[in-house]
C-alpha cells in the first residue's frame, strides 16, 4: 500500500488479532504497525545476517509520514552497509540502564548488600568490623557510586592510616575492600576492584611475646586493684586463656548452674563452633564475686554494652603493673606455653584454647572425636595453682604437674 496520512487515519487492526504491519510501497522497510488498542506506530523493518530485525520509528501521531520515510531510509542505508541500527539501539539502551544501576549502586548500598547476602555467613563480629572499617576509611565516597572508588582514592586512604600508626587497621580495612569488590565483580555489579594488586603496606611482625613469670604476677596483682569491667576481664583472660572479646561477651546463661563450666556459644567463638571452658576454682571463686546484674557476667561501662575501653584500661594496667610492650592477646599465647612447660599435652592445650589447627587438622581432626573434657579440667586447674603461687611469690615446686588420665 502507498501509504498516506488519510490512508494511515483509516488503519485498523482485524478483530481477534493483537496488531497488524501495513508496509509502504514508497519507502522499502517502512511499515505501520496498527495495535488491537488502536495505536499506531511506525517501524523500519530488515533482514541482516538471516533474522528479521524492527526498529521504532515512533507514534503515528508525533511524527510526519515525510519524517518516517526519511527516518527509515537511514536505518535501510545502514543495512545497507552492515550496520544493524536495532542490535545498537538495544546495546545502547542496556549500556544506559547499567550505568544507572551503578549510580544507584552506592559504596553504602554495596557494601550492605555484600553484608546481607555474603557477610551473613561469617562471624557478626567479623561482619560488623567490615562494614566498620569500610565506612571509617571511605566517607565521602560512602554516598556516591562504588564504581567511583578507584585505586588511587584507596591507596590515599590507606596513605593516611599508615602515616598515623594504623598499619594494622589498613591492612584489613584491604582485605575487606577486596573481599566485598571480589563478591561484586563475580556477581556482574561492579567491573573493576580497586582494591586487587595494591602495593604492602608494610608486613605487620608476627607477635611471639611470652610473659616471663615475673611479668604474670605483676599483671594478675595489678589487675585485682583495678574496678571492674577491665580488673576481672583480664583475670580471667589469664586463668582461661580465651579471648578478649569471648570473656568480655560471658553470659551468665554460658555458665553451667555450679558454675563450674563456661560453654562459648557457636556465633561468639571464632572457629563457629561451640567451645567448652572448664573453669578452675579461682575462677570460679571470681564469678562469685561478681554481681549478676544483666545478661553479662562482666557488664562494660554502658551497660547493656559489653566492655569497649580497651586501650585506655590497657595503659592504666601497664602502668600499675610496670610491665610494658604487650597486648592482651600475650596472655592467650602465655597460657598456651605455661600449659605446654607444666606437661600438659599438645592436644590439650589446642583443646583448651579452642584451636582446630595443628595436631587437630585434616584427618585427625576428622576422625579424633574425643573432647579432652577430663584433661581440660585437669590442665586448666594445674595452671590456676601455678599462677597462684607465682602471684604469692611462690615458685612451682616442679614443672610437671600430674594430670588424670583420659
Amino acid at each position: 500500500m502507498r501509504l498516506t496520512e488519510r490512508e494511515i487515519d483509516k488503519l485498523q487492526c482485524p478483530p481477534g488479532k493483537r496488531d497488524r504491519l501495513i508496509f509502504d510501497d514508497v519507502q522499502k522497510g517502512l511499515a505501520v504497525r496498527v495495535t488491537a488498542t488502536g495505536s499506531k506506530t511506525f517501524l523500519a523493518q530488515y533482514t541482516i545476517a538471516g533474522r528479521k530485525r524492527r526498529v521504532p520509528l515512533g507514534s503515528c501521531s508525533a511524527i510526519s509520514l515525510a519524517k518516517a520515510r526519511e527516518a527509515c531510509e537511514g536505518v535501510m542505508g545502514n543495512r545497507a552497509h552492515g550496520i544493524d541500527t536495532a542490535a545498537e539501539r538495544k546495546a545502547r539502551a542496556a549500556a544506559e540502564r547499567a550505568a544507572a544501576a551503578r549510580e544507584r549502586l552506592t559504596l553504602a548500598v554495596l557494601v550492605d548488600t555484600w553484608r546481607a547476602l555474603h557477610l551473613v555467613q561469617r562471624r557478626a563480629r567479623y561482619a560488623k568490623e567490615a562494614v566498620r572499617a569500610l565506612r571509617h576509611a571511605f566517607p565521602r565516597q560512602w554516598d556516591q557510586p562504588a564504581e567511583s572508588l578507584d585505586r588511587g582514592t584507596v591507596v590515599r586512604a590507606l596513605d593516611a592510616m599508615a602515616k598515623t600508626g594504623r598499619v594494622s587497621i589498613a591492612g584489613r580495612t584491604v582485605a575487606y575492600g577486596r573481599a566485598c569488590f571480589q563478591w561484586a565483580l563475580k556477581r556482574g555489579t561492579v567491573e573493576v576492584n580497586p582494591f586487587s594488586a595494591l602495593p604492602a603496606l608494610g608486613a605487620r611482625p608476627k607477635r611471639e611475646r611470652v610473659l616471663s613469670d615475673d611479668e604474670l604476677a605483676k599483671i594478675w596483682r595489678a589487675a585485682a586493684a583495678i574496678l571492674t569491667p577491665f580488673g576481672p576481664i583480664v583475670r580471667f583472660l589469664i586463668l582461661t586463656g580465651q579471648r578478649r572479646e569471648e570473656v568480655a561477651g560471658m553470659t551468665w546463661a554460658e555458665l553451667s548452674e555450679d558454675r563450674s563450666t563456661w560453654t562459648i556459644a557457636a556465633d561468639r567463638a571464632k572457629n563457629g563452633k561451640p567451645h567448652i571452658v572448664p573453669l578452675a576454682e579461682p575462677a570460679r571463686a571470681l564469678l562469685s564475686s561478681l554481681p549478676e546484674a544483666g545478661d553479662l557476667v562482666i557488664p562494660g561501662d554502658r551497660p547493656p554494652a559489653p566492655f569497649s575501653g580497651w586501650s585506655k584500661a590497657k595503659v592504666r594496667l601497664d602502668a600499675a603493673a610496670g610491665v610494658d610492650d604487650w597486648v592482651l592477646h600475650d596472655l592467650r599465647r602465655t597460657v598456651a606455653t605455661g600449659l605446654q612447660r607444666l606437661g600438659v599435652r599438645l592436644e590439650v592445650t589446642e583443646a583448651v584454647l579452642g584451636h582446630i589447627s595443628g595436631s587437630r587438622a585434616g584427618i585427625v581432626g576428622i576422625y579424633q572425636r574425643h573432647d579432652w573434657a577430663t584433661e581440660k579440667r585437669a590442665a586448666l586447674e594445674a595452671w590456676a595453682t601455678h599462677v597462684e603461687r607465682l602471684a604469692d611469690g611462690r615458685a612451682a615446686t616442679s614443672n610437671v604437674v600430674a594430670l588424670a588420665a583420659g
